[in-house]
């Protein structure tokens, strides 16, 4: 989903990263392959903004371009407002990128690895204990590198791209190989980040991980821009919320729940979706329990289903027919300034 455009007088909204147009092409045996074909990108300063799309969908490629390690056949790229490449040397120490795994010495500490860090490109090093402790390894500073877990290790690199204290920090698959609680211990990273005030821009291809942490996110496939703005706003582009009741008898637990002016529909066996049944009027569960129990019909199970951003892309895909040929939509408007989510509920 996009946002509505700003009003003709409003001041433009202020963003750490926007590209225009950006395609990139690449030579291979079978001809030029497409990595990234016209691709409108706008990320608002602070909060963290997911970059999504499948693996191959032109993310890194994009980001390698936003860092100047790759040159775009064409379009314009701004970090902070400035032209990249030309003037990426005025920006570059307001942003610290992981996008390939950094190496460290596995027989140093992390605390140690992390002074030479700074000592080789300038940093102070009293940043040292300040960045283990924003990622939540100051206790553990003086363990050496190989005794860390993947989590602890790509916290590591994360704390390495906070030495000179940038604005804007560029995660590329930050989570790749790692396990439940690694994952969980990046996104509270990423998260504390951002309410810190500074703008995280994360790409993933496990786009209902990103949704737990993401304020505002850009989905792209095939290198094109799919749908761009507000999570809880593209998420509303995924349908209506649901209530799955599971119940011994669903058909007369569906009537009961179309007569009291609920919108059931069959589920996985067992079960009734239960939707609004009128435009505007919320879904209560307490309802669904109530007029269900009023007729002898008792829950053996509840629970709410909301659309993910995994099934809007999957809409969005399939409204797009990717890769048939079809033409491209209108891009949307820029992203407005967003409040940045607060962590409760969403570590």
């Amino acid at each position: 989903m996009t946002t509505s455009a700003a009003p003709r007088h409003a001041r433009a909204p202020e963003l750490a990263v926007s590209t225009t147009g950006l395609r990139k092409t690449y030579r291979t045996r079978k001809g030029r392959r497409v990595a990234v074909e016209g691709l409108d990108l706008h990320v608002p300063r602070g909060g963290v903004h997911g970059f999504l799309g499948p693996n191959g969908s032109g993310k890194t490629t994009t980001i390698r371009m936003l860092l100047g390690l790759v040159r775009p056949d064409s379009g314009s790229m701004t970090l902070f407002g400035k032209p990249v490449p030309a003037q990426l040397p005025a920006v570059v120490d307001r942003v610290g990128a992981i996008v390939e795994q950094p190496k460290f010495f596995p027989a140093f500490t992390a605390r140690r690895n992390l002074e030479l860090l700074a000592a080789g490109i300038g940093a102070p090093k009293q940043r040292v204990p300040e960045v283990l402790a924003e990622v939540g390894l100051g206790e553990r500073g003086g363990d050496r590198f190989r005794s860390y877990s993947l989590g602890m290790k790509q916290r590591l690199a994360i704390a390495g791209t906070l030495l000179k204290d940038p604005e804007l920090l560029i995660f590329d698959e930050p989570t790749n190989g790692l396990d439940p609680a690694g994952i969980h211990e990046i996104r509270q990273t990423m998260r504390g980040l951002a309410d810190a005030g500074r703008t995280v821009l994360v790409s993933s291809h496990i786009l209902n991980e990103v949704q737990q942490v993401a304020d505002t996110v850009t989905i792209i496939g095939r290198g094109r821009l799919l749908a761009e703005g507000d999570v809880d706003a593209i998420l509303a582009r995924g349908g209506t919320e649901a209530v799955r009741v599971r119940v011994p008898d669903p058909a007369a637990a569906a009537e009961v729940l179309a007569r009291v002016g609920f919108a059931p529909s069959p589920g996985d066996p067992g079960t009734v979706l239960v939707r609004s049944g009128a435009p505007g009027v919320p879904l209560d569960s307490a309802q669904v329990n109530r007029a269900l129990a009023d007729h002898g019909i008792y829950l053996a199970e509840l629970v709410w289903q909301r659309p993910d951003l995994e099934e809007v892309f999957l809409s969005l895909t399939a409204e797009e027919h990717l890769g048939a040929g079809a033409p491209r939509a209108a891009p949307p408007a820029p992203l407005a300034p967003t409040a940045p989510r607060r962590s409760g509920g969403r570590s």
